[in-house]
């Protein structure tokens, strides 16, 4: 009675941290989502220096999604998102607001 007590309890604490695991990779993808949108939302008021605050952040939980669970569109998204925080960075929010635009698009497509 102890041991299968004991089993139904390990499999119990099992389940849980491979729960949390999955939701963790959703989490980033949400909050990657979240920020791009964000970004976009900034890009089209013309506050590029917003814009980038925002695609940074959407990059570091894009990338931490992608270090869970590869995927392409994820990995698009990446790189539209740098595009946006470099043209950002010169000032050019409508080209910025583009790129966040496309990283939108393929960080919906990848969750």
């Amino acid at each position: 009675m102890r041991q299968l007590l004991t089993a139904a309890l390990t499999m119990l604490v099992l389940s849980f941290f491979a729960a949390n695991v999955g939701l963790a990779a959703e989490d980033h993808a949400a909050e990657a989502l979240k920020h791009a949108e964000q970004a976009v939302e900034h890009g089209k008021m013309g506050h590029a220096d917003v814009l980038v605050q925002h695609a940074k952040e959407a990059t570091t939980h894009a990338e931490a999604a992608q270090k869970e669970k590869a995927n392409e569109h994820m990995a698009t998204g990446i790189t539209h998102l740098q595009a946006a925080i470099e043209h950002g960075d010169m000032n050019h929010a409508d080209v910025a607001t583009k790129h966040a635009e496309e990283a939108v698009t393929h960080i919906k497509q990848a969750q």
